[in-house]
């Protein structure tokens, strides 16, 4: 049984994955014939980290340690808003001003991955 604070968490990952489903298929179906090669490469990169991150955040929810995960499971959110979310914008033609909020996504990715990686050497 999931208790409050993962079903946040499973909830997050359920949208985030049907979010990134949706949004590779508008790529490859909607976008392959409006987008030049490089703006679909940057949306084909905004989707595979966007499912990758939904998938991990999916398996920290589901573990028997999502309570001593949850703040990576929320870096993993918000490394796909910032991350991806920025370069589905730049993909469309949104400002070069959102350029800099990607690498913020990525530094969210890393300390998610690296919050799990202590939580793996640190004794509770």
């Amino acid at each position: 049984m999931l208790d409050d604070r993962a079903r946040g968490l499973l909830g997050a990952a359920a949208l985030l994955g049907a979010a990134g489903v949706a949004l590779g298929a508008f790529g490859a179906h909607a976008l392959r014939a409006r987008l030049d090669a490089r703006a679909l490469e940057i949306w084909d990169t905004a989707v595979r980290y966007h499912g990758i991150h939904a998938a991990a955040l999916l398996a920290i929810a589901l573990s028997p340690l999502a309570a001593s995960l949850r703040g990576a499971g929320w870096l993993f959110a918000l490394g796909i808003v910032l991350f991806s979310g920025s370069l589905y914008a730049l993909a469309l033609g949104g400002p070069r001003l959102l350029g800099p909020i990607t690498p913020l996504g990525g530094l969210a990715f890393i300390a998610g991955w690296l919050w799990i990686a202590k939580a793996a050497f640190t004794r509770a």
